[in-house]
């Protein structure tokens, strides 16, 4: 019996011992680090890709004009539109209508003021997905000091590694100061100015 007592004694011991060890190590390793969903990479915009054109009507003749330059920064991860981050800026005074005449009109103060206020800019508030590869992003667009909430309707594609925005909006010159003073007649030139873009990107994965 002494024996039998004896081993059971032990075999207590060493399980006691084994229980203490392991609350021990587990006290001391320490707790994983919490996971984080990694920030989508920002893209690069391919300029010579990319098209910036806006269409007015003067007198019911439709006028196309055009940015040379602009430049967007796009952060997209197609897993997670709704994360997406889009920002646009664009130097007024490269606005064309293809006649130096006519451009050298654009940059007064009476139409986009570029020597007072040199760019335009839009700053994305929400993107939603609505299936297709089409979105609708909400966003600030900045003109001459005067700032309007815009929705702007955008189809994506891709070929290879690139990754094609195209979509449109329709502004009302006159909410922005754009043709004021005498051009503020509709009968001359009409309030709606259509906006159509083509921005081409790299970095984006794939749709």
């Amino acid at each position: 019996m002494r024996t039998l007592s004896t081993t059971l004694l032990a075999l207590a011991s060493a399980a006691v011992l084994a229980l203490t060890n392991n609350a021990a190590q587990a006290q001391a390793k320490p707790a994983a680090a919490p996971t984080t969903a990694k920030p989508a990479a920002a893209a690069t915009l391919l300029l010579a890709q990319s098209e910036l054109g806006f269409i007015s009507k003067q007198m019911g003749v439709p006028v196309d004009g055009k940015f040379k330059r602009f430049d967007a920064q796009l952060s997209f991860d197609p897993k997670k539109p709704e994360a997406a981050k889009v920002a646009f800026a664009i130097e007024l005074a490269s606005a064309t209508l293809g006649a130096p005449e006519f451009d050298a009109e654009l940059v007064k103060a009476s139409w986009f003021d570029a020597k007072r206020v040199p760019q335009a800019t839009f700053q994305s508030t929400a993107v939603k997905a609505v299936g297709g590869g089409k979105y609708e992003v909400a966003g600030k667009l900045s003109i001459k000091g005067q700032t309007r909430d815009v929705l702007v309707p955008i189809a994506l594609s891709q070929a290879g590694g690139t990754t094609t925005a195209t979509g449109g909006f329709v502004l009302k010159r006159l909410e922005f100061k754009i043709g004021d003073g005498e051009w503020a007649d509709t009968s001359m030139v009409a309030n709606d100015v259509q906006v159509k873009f083509k921005l081409a990107f790299s970095g984006i994965a794939p749709l």
